[in-house]
């Protein structure tokens, strides 16, 4: 098993950051029922002021290629989509469990 995480970091204000982390988390969280290759995907929407990253997420599927088959699937596609305009930066972290 592959356990995909990410973080993000939005452009914008307090708000506008935690509306877009939030509809971000909505489309992610609907990718299971969509996507065969990812088995589950936990969202989480940072809390802590001090912090400068907005969102996380951490997926996991069978492998590195149902990883690579997730990222291309339209569903996901869209869901990125909702934060182009706000995305700072982004890193990601993939390892087998």
């Amino acid at each position: 098993m592959v356990k995909h995480i990410v973080t993000f970091k939005f452009k914008g204000t307090p708000e506008e950051r935690k509306e877009v982390a939030e509809k971000f988390a909505e489309a992610l969280r609907a990718l299971p029922q969509q996507i065969e290759q990812l088995k589950s995907i936990e969202v989480g929407i940072n809390i802590n002021p001090a912090e400068e990253y907005d969102l996380v997420l951490t997926a996991i599927a069978d492998t590195l290629e149902d990883v690579a088959i997730y990222s291309a699937h339209p569903a996901h596609v869209d869901a990125v989509k909702i934060i182009a305009p706000y995305k700072e930066s982004r890193a990601c972290v993939d390892y087998i469990v």
